[in-house]
C-alpha cells in the first residue's frame, strides 16, 4: 500500500508492472499502449460495470476490485456502474438459455449491499480519492427509439451472431432473442455516457467491452482501452469456480467460518490462482509458497483461507474460523455455534432444509441425498429423500452442520 495526496498521479513503474501484470487475461488494442498512458502521468478513468442479477458479490468479482485499488492508489479516477436497467434485460454472455429477466424492485433489493461488500477490498469512501457510483437506468432508461436505431447501426448481424453462445443456441435450435441483441449496445453506450479511457472487465464480457470501444470511437472518436481479467477456474476440469451450479460459491457476504470453510473445500489445483487472484500478497511472497502448496496442499489452503477471510472480515475472525474447521472437520467434530431450526412434528427434512435456505431447491436437497451428503452428526447417513425430520444434528454437504428441534 502506498499514499496519495488528492488526484496525484503514481508513475512508479514497478507498480504499473504490477498492475498490468497480474490476473491479466488481455489488454487491447495492447498492454504497451496503456502502459504508455499511465507513465505518461495523465490521470486516467476507468470504470466496470456489474448487473445486479443477484445480493451476492463472490470472489471472482473481488478480482476485479483489486485491480480498481491498485489503479485506484495510483492517483486514477474510478468508476463502479451498477447495471440496474441491463439487468432487467439479462446479458446472454456464456448462456445457453435466455436469462430470466429481472423487475425494477428486485434489481433494487439486490443491490443493497454491493457498496458495502465492495468496500473490503476497494477503498470507496476515501478521502484524498474516492470511488463514484453510478446506475445505468440513468441514462439507458431514458433513450429515445431513435437513439437505440442509431446505435444499432453502428454493428452488423453477422457481428452479433458471431458469439459462442448466440451460435451455439441458434444450431441447438433454441431461441435467440431480438433485445439479447441489445444488451451489447446498451452497455456499449455506457462506456460513451461515462466517457471513459478503460473499461475492465472479466474475460468473459470482451465481447461487451468492445461493443463499447466501437461506440465509443465512432461516437466520440476516442480509443478506450480494454482490460480483460482472468476467471477464476479450475485448470484440471475448465469450470468456473464461483459458480453454483459448477463450483464452489464463495461470496463475499459469507459468515468468517462458512467463507472458510468454503475455501477449505476448493481444489487443491485452484490454490495459487486464488494467491494470486484473491489475495494482497505480492508475487515475491506468493512464489515463496510455490513449495508449500506442492508438498502440502491442505496448510497451503489454511493459509489461503486465512488471508481472504482477514479481508472481508479481520485477521482475529479468521484465526477464529480456522480453530473452528480444525477442531469440526479436520478432527471430525461439531461446531459449538450451531445453527438451530425449529421444525414440526413429521415435517420432512427436505421441507425444513429447503425453507430454511440450508439447501437451495428440491432438486440440490435430492443430488446431496444421492451423494451421500447429507448425514446425522454420528455419521448415519440419510438415504431416504422422503425423511421426516429428528431432534437430530445434521451435517450438510462438506462443512455445514445444522441442529433440528422439534417443536413440543
Amino acid at each position: 500500500m502506498f499514499f496519495n495526496k488528492k488526484f496525484e498521479v503514481v508513475t512508479d513503474e514497478s507498480k504499473i508492472d504490477v498492475l498490468l501484470s497480474r490476473s491479466i487475461s488481455t489488454i487491447l488494442p495492447s498492454k504497451e499502449d496503456l502502459k504508455k498512458e499511465f507513465m505518461s502521468g495523465r490521470r486516467l478513468k476507468i470504470y466496470i460495470g456489474a448487473d445486479a442479477t443477484g445480493p451476492d458479490l463472490h470472489l471472482g468479482h473481488a478480482t476485479n476490485f483489486f485491480f480498481l485499488e491498485r489503479m485506484r492508489q495510483l492517483g486514477h479516477e474510478i468508476v463502479i456502474l451498477f447495471g440496474d436497467f441491463t439487468a432487467m434485460i439479462g446479458d446472454p454472455s456464456d448462456k445457453d438459455a435466455t436469462r430470466v429477466r429481472l423487475s425494477r424492485e428486485e434489481v433494487e433489493e439486490n443491490i443493497k449491499t454491493w457498496k458495502k461488500q465492495i468496500s473490503k477490498v476497494l477503498k470507496v469512501d476515501d478521502k484524498k480519492n474516492p470511488v463514484t457510483f453510478e446506475k445505468n437506468s440513468k441514462w439507458l432508461s431514458t433513450l429515445t427509439f431513435e437513439k437505440v436505431v442509431d446505435l444499432a447501426s453502428n454493428f452488423t448481424v453477422q457481428q452479433m451472431i458471431e458469439r459462442d453462445m448466440f451460435d451455439k443456441r441458434i444450431k441447438e435450435g433454441k431461441p435467440v432473442y431480438v433485445h439479447e441483441f441489445m444488451y451489447p449496445l446498451m452497455v456499449g453506450y455506457d462506456s460513451v455516457v461515462l466517457d471513459v479511457d478503460i473499461e475492465l472487465g472479466g474475460n468473459d464480457q470482451t465481447f461487451n467491452m468492445l461493443a463499447g470501444r466501437t461506440l465509443q470511437k465512432n461516437l466520440t472518436g476516442k480509443n478506450k482501452f480494454v482490460v480483460a481479467t482472468t476467471l477464476l477456474q479450475n485448470p484440471v476440469t475448465g469450470k468456473k469456480l464461483m459458480s453454483k451450479s459448477e463450483g464452489g460459491y464463495v461470496s463475499l457476504q459469507d459468515d468468517s467460518k462458512n467463507m472458510y470453510g468454503k475455501i477449505m473445500a476448493l481444489p487443491d489445483e485452484v490454490i495459487k490462482s486464488l494467491f494470486i487472484d484473491g489475495t494482497w500478497l505480492s508475487d515475491e511472497e506468493i512464489l515463496d509458497l510455490d513449495k508449500l502448496i506442492s508438498e502440502n496442499p491442505k496448510e497451503a489452503k489454511m493459509r489461503l483461507a486465512r488471508e481472504i477471510v482477514a479481508i472481508y472480515h479481520d485477521k482475529k475472525a479468521a484465526e477464529d474460523a480456522e480453530k473452528n474447521w480444525v477442531e469440526t472437520f479436520s478432527k471430525g467434530g461439531v461446531p459449538e455455534d450451531l445453527q438451530i431450526l425449529k421444525a414440526k412434528d413429521n415435517q420432512g427434512l427436505i421441507d425444513v432444509l429447503v425453507e430454511n435456505k440450508i439447501v437451495e431447491s428440491r432438486g440440490e436437497f435430492r443430488r446431496l441425498i444421492d451423494g451421500g451428503g447429507i448425514k446425522k452428526a454420528d455419521g448415519t447417513q440419510i438415504k431416504d429423500p422422503n425423511a421426516l425430520v429428528e431432534n437430530e444434528t445434521y451435517k450438510i454437504g462438506k462443512r455445514r452442520f445444522v441442529k433440528i428441534e422439534i417443536l413440543s
